[in-house]
């Protein structure tokens, strides 16, 4: 390889560090100028560009003049591991920021960045971000201020171009807003990441378009993923969602959903829920879960002791799925839920071929009535559960 080679990093190596991560990035690293500059045009430094991430300086404005440079040039930033204390960052299109990601269940690691102070709306804005890559980060809260979001799409209304963002092996902990609210979004990516013991939402949806795929929505305050507002074309599959302080899942009305292969577990109120907005939720698959011990905060009367509650659906098939009751780890807690599925108003929708072994410990079915034409509950066969059996 001539000299002059060893200093370029092209986009066809940045897009395989996006796919493969820190080794790839390290690599890239490695081939810099001294000063850090875009030698190539293609991947910084932020260290070389003044970043100390050593978890005392203030690096918000190294962070973001190396955000901004990467930005200019469709290319990124390369974080080495370290804890950078910084406010908020501004995420611009056609960019990638990479880090190692060595973050673990408990806390931190790898590259981190921590939340500087209780005034900022979140830690990393990605109203403006289309395109880009965040990739391998972890992003510490710290529970400061009150409403701060660790990811931020910052919207009242759609742009009119797709947002096309990414998120990939990123960490989002212990925020005290949502681990990421994302707003009148739409064609956007959260794959292999942790959105975990934030006081608001683990991810909170309002648009549609969306790939959630093999993630951790462990242990927040309200639900693990919750669409309020209008959403839609959603593919969630392989993720853990648990120890939620509400609903494990939370949509409201939206349609064309696949909800398929993933493990509910403990859910403050119940696993899934699917309610009625301005519309019905219609065009559902959920097939394939387990969903385990819902209800643990709910009233044992309340219908938020349920594993799965369907209200005025469309179009919804609920299709073997292994549904079970219990407490908290360990033998503690009260067992839950008092209901398995509890449906009402539904049109068009199958109830079929769930296994309910233990799966409730008052009520396996709970038919509410008001059901319209071709709805279809059968061969879902289960037991109450009762203690020391």
């Amino acid at each position: 390889m001539a000299d002059n080679d060893t200093h370029l990093f092209s986009r066809r190596e940045l897009a395989r560090a996006a796919m493969l991560g820190g080794a790839s990035a390290l690599l890239g690293n490695a081939a810099l100028g001294a000063t850090g500059a875009p030698a190539g045009g293609e991947l910084l430094d932020a260290r070389k560009l003044g970043a100390a991430g050593d978890g005392k300086t203030d690096d918000t404005l190294a962070l973001q003049r190396a955000f901004d440079a990467a930005a200019a040039v469709s290319g990124g930033v390369f974080m080495p591991p370290g804890v950078y204390l910084t406010k908020e960052l501004h995420v611009r299109p056609g960019m990638a920021i990479i880090g190692i990601p060595a973050w673990n269940y408990s806390g931190p690691g790898g590259s981190v960045l921590r939340l500087a102070d209780a005034d900022s709306k979140c830690l990393l804005n990605l109203t403006a971000a289309r395109g880009s890559t965040i990739e391998g980060l972890a992003l510490d809260g710290q529970d400061k201020g009150e409403n701060i979001h660790g990811i931020f799409v910052d919207r009242t209304g759609y742009a009119e171009h797709e947002d096309g963002f990414r998120i990939e092996r990123c960490q989002v902990n212990r925020f005290s807003g949502d681990g990421a609210n994302l707003s009148c979004v739409w064609c956007f990516s959260v794959r292999h990441c942790m959105l975990a013991y934030n006081k608001g939402d683990g991810l909170n949806l309002r648009g549609w378009d969306g790939f959630l795929m093999d993630n951790w929505l462990s242990g927040n305050q309200r639900a693990g993923f919750a669409a309020r507002h209008e959403n839609a074309s959603v593919t969630f599959t392989a993720n853990r969602v648990e120890w939620n302080g509400e609903e494990n899942m939370l949509i409201t009305g939206g349609d064309g959903y696949q909800i398929t292969g993933n493990f509910f577990d403990r859910a403050g109120t119940c696993g899934i829920a699917l309610r009625k907005g301005n519309s019905a939720a219609t065009q559902f698959t959920i097939t394939g879960n387990f969903i385990k011990r819902s209800g643990k905060l709910a009233a044992a009367e309340s219908l938020d002791s349920s594993q799965i509650f369907m209200d005025g659906c469309q179009g919804v098939t609920c299709v073997g799925n292994c549904i079970w009751s219990g407490r908290d780890d360990g033998g503690a807690g009260t067992y839950t839920p008092s209901y398995g599925i509890v449906y009402r108003g539904l049109r068009n929708c199958v109830i079929r071929d769930n296994i309910l072994h233990d799966g409730a410990l008052k009520k396996l079915l709970l038919d509410l009535g008001g059901q319209e034409d071709g709805v279809i509950v059968s061969d879902n066969p289960g037991r109450l559960f009762a203690t020391g059996r």
